[in-house]
């Protein structure tokens, strides 16, 4: 079953954030995850959406998804979301 993982971020040094987007895709392409979307204004039609950007990435797995996330490769330049940003992180199965 494959495995989603939504981001909901908030940028708060664009500029610093940039150095974490150069290195994103190679990793992620790495892990064999896809880009779903990446949105700055989505149409909230629900309640509260404060985040200034939501992502949804796909894996064939969560185990994929986790090997990802977990990965020193991921992790050493997540360091640079960490002090650039804030997020709500989560993997969700996909439908079968």
């Amino acid at each position: 079953m494959s495995a989603l993982v939504l981001a909901q971020v908030t940028i708060k040094d664009r500029e610093a954030y940039a150095a974490y987007e150069a290195g994103f895709l190679a990793i992620l392409n790495d892990h064999q995850g896809q880009i779903v979307t990446v949105d700055e204004s989505p149409d909230v039609l629900e309640g509260d959406w404060p985040c200034t950007r939501t992502v949804v990435l796909k894996f064939e797995s969560k185990a994929m998804a986790h090997a990802w996330y977990t990965s020193t490769e991921y992790q050493t330049l997540a360091q640079i979301r960490f002090n650039s940003a804030s997020a709500n992180v989560v993997i969700i199965d996909g439908l079968a």
